[in-house]
């Protein structure tokens, strides 16, 4: 009787595990399935909640200031807000390095201007724009050397001669290293030989204003970004990095009219545009590229662009992508060429 008792109670736990055997497998697929579903609905959907918009410069600056009037009509294509950040620091990486670090879901964009193509070569990041995908490509633009109102100084050779008499007692105010005023102050040291005291900021709203108030001699600055002060006569521009006269600052020189050896650098300006992490799937990049693209060709941001003189690029894809990987190549050739990369 017992033995019976045990094999019956036996033949009741393996049909029990059996049973449980069976059905987990059906839940874990069950659940499986829900999830693909669910992510391919969200994919599908993107976006189903607030974008982040990383602005790798601070409040005010050049890139900020195009990138807010984009994303404010960008959002009303997605349905979905997007929140401005500006995360500053180490020539825009901390911003590179916290949109990489994220998910590659379009949930965070880098709003970046050229900087990043170079932190590889510079030393300042092991991630180049090769780790992103740029689903706009706003545009680029020309940059000028400028200095207060009250500055002694009336041209861009005064400042040239001072700093070859009395070496690093310049005063340049920078982005820091791989940032704009740090890369013409290297092609500036190429073509003339003289040396400066580089002050680095966080961005270049704030180099602006350190020369406006007297704490630097000079610096770089795109034309976007001063030409109001330069309407109000706060600032003045000594000349202008360009082949070509610009149209809004028609009584400002070319550089190359006291300094021709500079004709090897030129064209030359920094970009702007809007990435995602590579791996982010295509779907998503499609949806943000036709947001973007709209929002670009709309009538109120042509006129910004006019207003900051950008130069309009408007690209997506391949594209975009072939005028960065050019631009790279050939600022680390300038760059070479200059010295500024022998360290």
């Amino acid at each position: 009787m017992k033995k019976i008792l045990a094999t019956l109670l036996a033949a009741s736990t393996l049909f029990a595990l059996t049973a449980c055997g069976d059905t987990t497998p059906a839940s874990s697929q069950s659940s499986s399935g829900s999830n693909a579903s669910s992510s391919s609905t969200n994919t599908a959907n993107y976006p189903t909640q607030n974008i982040n918009g990383i602005v790798q410069w601070g409040a005010g600056g050049g890139t900020d200031s195009l990138m807010r009037p984009l994303a404010a009509l960008a959002e009303k294509q997605l349905g979905q807000s997007i929140v401005i950040q500006n995360m500053t620091g180490a020539t825009g990486s901390v911003a590179t390095q916290y949109v990489y670090d994220a998910a590659a879901d379009g949930y965070n964009l880098l709003m970046g201007a050229e900087n990043p193509a170079l932190y590889k070569t510079l030393g300042i990041s092991e991630l180049t724009y090769s780790d992103f995908d740029c689903v706009y490509l706003i545009g680029d633009e020309v940059v000028g050397i400028i200095v207060s109102k009250d500055s002694k100084y009336t041209s861009f050779t005064d400042i040239i001669n001072a700093a070859k008499a009395a070496p690093g007692t310049v005063k340049l105010s920078t982005t820091g290293k791989g940032g704009l005023p740090w890369e013409v102050g290297a092609f500036i040291t190429d073509v003339t030989g003289a040396t400066f005291n580089q002050i680095p900021y966080d961005s270049d709203a704030s180099a602006k204003t350190a020369v406006m108030s007297g704490e630097c001699d000079f610096t770089v600055c795109k034309v976007q970004s001063g030409i109001e002060d330069y309407k109000s006569g706060s600032i003045k521009f000594l000349c202008m990095l360009a082949v070509d006269t610009v149209s809004a600052m028609p009584d400002v020189p070319l550089i190359t009219a006291e300094y021709p050896d500079f004709t090897k650098y030129l064209p030359w300006g920094p970009f702007y545009g809007v990435f995602v992490k590579k791996g982010t799937d295509p779907a998503i990049e499609e949806a943000l590229s036709k947001a973007f693209e709209a929002a670009g060709k709309d009538s109120s941001y042509a006129d910004v662009l006019s207003n900051f003189n950008i130069n309009f690029l408007g690209y997506t894809g391949d594209e975009a992508a072939s005028y960065i990987s050019n631009w790279q190549q050939n600022t680390i050739t300038a760059l070479t060429n200059s010295g500024a990369l022998k360290d």
